[in-house]
């Protein structure tokens, strides 16, 4: 029935593709219900042209929005100007940042210009990005949720909260994130799909059309899947890894193009050539830390799961974060510079493990293991309250039993073999120290 339909339902549902479609499809099954459908279309578009003339103080007031990218409308272009009409539309959509409210999601596609933007009930453009200026976009599983769930994160050029803001940008540009929550039982429509897919194929075609090479990054198993199982959702894969920034409680997401740290502020992104190393601390039985070094700061990731080790590591290991030198490296090629030249004994090499094999959290945890064996070892419980020896010669055998206990390994006994004097004791203690 293509054609038949009247062209007031197309002007009034432009703006959503998905939403005509359900429209025309109602009226295939039900034709009688035409003249209702193109009456509802007349409003909407009268609404519209309403809206579009709008008295000079609420101009005012949308220029003056502090919820705009970078706190200016004259910053957004196009995107400010709410009469320019949206390429795609979804409206009640939940942002959480740069503001916790729901408002329409559109996404505007003006030849090579456009962008991201939310707005309001009242047709006010409450923030937005342009297109030109997305460093990246993922969408990611939400995780520990009963409903399947997905925030799209876009990232601004330097608003990823890691490297330093140029001082020229004020204020700091924020990310936009908002959730999309997957379709269930009777709100699925037949032929489509559920889950973030086809928001994610709409944005990738504006970034296509506006001229970057830019994509929405999904997780990826072969980048990184958590060993630990969801209680809620057991046949399924895990992308996250609980962890601690300080006080605050969030999830690590190993992608193809680098680590982020979400869902609550401040949000995080270490694209790889920011990296210069990753390394463990603070190993125990069940839990380790995660360092991660930028040129001009290091950030802690505390209380990891021990069983997310390998994984972390594999992934550390594939794109040698280990490795300080291969840092300027991965910079220069983003840079699109000559890279440093290669340092002897391999230097820029991808090798993590020491000279003996070991990683540098196995060795952590070897050295753990030595000295709480080292502890239990020396506990002598019957030691207590005994006395270290009287007489003229006490005070210099006490000071060699200390200089004793203080010397860790073997290299003192072997100076030392029972039977000798007192005289060849000190003369190896001597040459020791």
């Amino acid at each position: 029935m293509a054609g038949a339909y009247p062209q007031e339902i197309d002007l009034a549902f432009a703006g959503s593709h998905e939403l005509r479609k359900r429209v025309h499809a109602t009226i295939d099954q039900n034709p009688t219900q035409t003249t209702l459908f193109r009456d509802i279309s007349t409003y909407i578009l009268n609404q519209t042209s309403q809206a579009t003339i709008e008295p000079a103080a609420k101009k005012r007031k949308l220029d003056q929005s502090s919820g705009i990218q970078n706190g200016a409308a004259a910053g957004m272009g196009i995107l400010a100007n709410s009469s320019v009409k949206a390429w795609r539309s979804y409206p009640g959509t939940s942002f959480s940042i740069p503001q916790r409210k729901k408002l329409a999601l559109e996404l505007v596609l003006e030849k090579k210009s456009g962008g991201i933007r939310g707005v309001g009930a009242d047709g006010s453009v409450e923030f937005g990005i342009a297109w030109e200026d997305v460093d990246q976009i993922f969408c990611l599983p939400v995780p520990e949720k009963a409903k399947r769930q997905h925030n799209f994160i876009v990232l601004p050029v330097h608003g990823d909260g890691v490297n330093p803001v140029p001082d020229s940008i004020k204020p700091p540009p924020e990310p936009i994130v908002w959730t999309f929550e997957e379709a269930t039982g009777k709100n699925i429509i037949e032929g489509e799909d559920p889950g973030p897919g086809p928001i994610a194929e709409a944005i990738h075609h504006c970034l296509i059309q506006a001229g970057t090479d830019k994509s929405v990054v999904f997780p990826d198993a072969d980048e990184f899947a958590s060993a630990i199982v969801q209680n809620h959702r057991k046949g399924e894969k895990a992308y996250h890894v609980k962890a601690h920034r300080g006080s605050k409680d969030g999830y690590l997401f190993f992608t193809s193009v680098g680590i982020v740290w979400g869902f609550k502020k401040p949000l995080a992104f270490f694209d790889f050539p920011s990296i210069d190393s990753v390394s463990y601390t603070a190993v125990l039985r069940n839990t380790f830390n995660l360092v991660i070094a930028t040129p001009t700061q290091e950030i802690e990731f505390g209380m990891i799961d021990q069983a997310d080790y390998s994984g972390i590591n594999e992934y550390v290991q594939k794109h040698s974060l280990q490795d300080a030198s291969m840092a300027a490296e991965r910079r220069a090629k983003k840079l699109n510079v000559n890279p440093p030249a290669e340092k002897e004994n391999g230097a820029n090499g991808a090798a993590v493990e020491g000279e003996d094999g070991e990683t540098e959290l196995q060795k952590a945890e070897r050295l753990l293991q030595e000295q709480e064996d080292e502890e239990e070892e020396d506990y002598d419980p019957g030691s207590e309250g005994e006395s270290d020896g009287s007489g003229t010669d006490s005070e210099e055998e006490g000071e060699g039993r200390e200089d004793y206990e203080e010397v860790e390994g073997d290299e003192y006994e072997e100076g030392y073999e029972e039977g000798e004097g007192e005289d060849e004791e000190m003369e190896v203690q001597e040459d020791e120290y």
